[in-house]
């Protein structure tokens, strides 16, 4: 029993695949490789099958996959037969050959379900070790720019600062200020009903400077900065850009990274304040035009009524908040593929994931200040 063989044969006036042997589906491993990377160069590909000795429906799939994907690419196929029988097979098999590829129904069952949660858990925890692993590499860049202070980035810092918290403020005001108007009016539409009123100083005081102000603000920097910080490195990582910085020797890390964790560390808690005056600002507006609490009634109860640890408490989440916002975006940006579609998904995986550590160590503050009777 021969072997069966391809060989390429470019010395005619078009190139020509040249096939010989038994072309049987129990041989068909010896010729896969040459199949698969068959791809002669030329308008026109001539196939010659007389030196084909057997044939199977096999090895005429072979050959019509091969015809295919050199006529996909622009070539035009000539298949050489002099009897006829096995270009006959052939277009038997390409007549045979379903125009679209199934899709295989996904498995049903106790086992499959237990298999999937299985995979979907061991997926979590190899997020969280790669989270914890980038976190590390973040510490360590941090530690050898401290000791070494050459190597801070200060312009790249102060350009974060500035884009992630100068040109947020508009937003963060406007956010802020509306939040405070709402919590007045709905406030004072409660309170009127107990002739208790004036109790809604302290509502809108202790909601802004204790929860709303510094969340929502966290909220909408992972919205805004988050997404911003994964979609521009995860672009340099599909142009490669990474891979060039680190052949100069430069840790994208220290570079990319560590500018854009510390500058919005600074800039949140500043946002965050911000915040907490504009939503003060907006419920005291509208306890004047609802209630007809004057500005410096309100400005006094505010004093006399509300503890400072409201707006400690407030000032000490901003930059917890802002740590997990940048880290986790640029961990996205690292997970980036080389695809546009990649940087788009992790973008959007980055700012849901943001979001939700945020408020889960919101709710981990919440409860550590409860248990400590602030």
């Amino acid at each position: 029993m021969s072997t069966p063989t391809l060989t390429l044969d470019d010395s005619g006036p078009a190139p020509a695949i040249r096939l010989t042997g038994r072309l049987v589906t129990e041989h068909l491993g010896h010729v896969e490789r040459a199949f698969a990377t068959a791809s002669p160069q030329g308008g026109t590909v001539r196939i010659d099958l007389d030196g084909i000795e057997a044939l199977d429906t096999g090895g005429a799939w072979m050959i019509a996959d091969l015809k295919a994907r050199l006529e996909a690419a622009g070539d035009r196929v000539d298949l050489i037969d002099t009897d006829g029988q096995r270009a006959e097979l052939i277009d038997t098999v390409i007549a045979a050959l379903p125009e679209e590829e199934g899709v295989e129904a996904p498995a049903r069952g106790l086992v499959p379900w237990l298999a999937g949660i299985g995979e979907k858990t061991a997926g979590v925890g190899a997020s969280v070790m790669s989270l914890m692993s980038f976190v590390g590499q973040t510490l360590a860049s941090l530690v050898t720019c401290l000791f070494r202070p050459r190597r801070w980035r200060t312009a790249a810092l102060v350009s974060q600062m500035e884009e992630t918290g100068f040109n947020a403020i508009p937003i963060v005001v406007l956010m802020s200020f509306l939040i405070g108007v709402v919590l007045s009016f709905q406030g004072a539409s409660q309170l009127r009903q107990f002739g208790a009123e004036v109790f809604v100083v302290d509502l809108i005081a202790i909601s802004i400077l204790r929860e709303l102000g510094i969340l929502l603000t966290a909220i909408i920097v992972a919205g805004r900065s988050g997404s911003a910080f994964t979609a521009s490195i995860g672009s340099m990582k599909v142009r490669e850009e990474l891979d060039a910085m680190r052949t100069l020797g430069l840790d994208p890390i220290e570079v990319l990274v560590l500018p854009r964790v510390i500058a919005l560390v600074i800039m949140l808690p500043i946002l965050g304040f911000i915040a907490n005056v504009s939503g003060l600002l907006g419920g005291a507006i509208m306890s004047w035009i609802e209630l007809g609490v004057s500005p410096s009634m309100f400005i006094t109860r505010l004093q006399e009524n509300t503890d400072v640890w409201h707006l400690i408490i407030g000032m000490i989440k901003a930059p917890v908040f802002a740590a997990i916002i940048a880290t986790v975006a640029c961990w996205q940006a690292m997970q980036v593929q080389s695809s546009a579609d990649s940087v788009g998904r992790h973008t959007t995986i980055s700012v849901v994931q943001s979001i939700f550590l945020v408020i889960v160590a919101d709710a981990v503050f919440s409860i550590f200040f409860a248990e400590l009777g602030l």
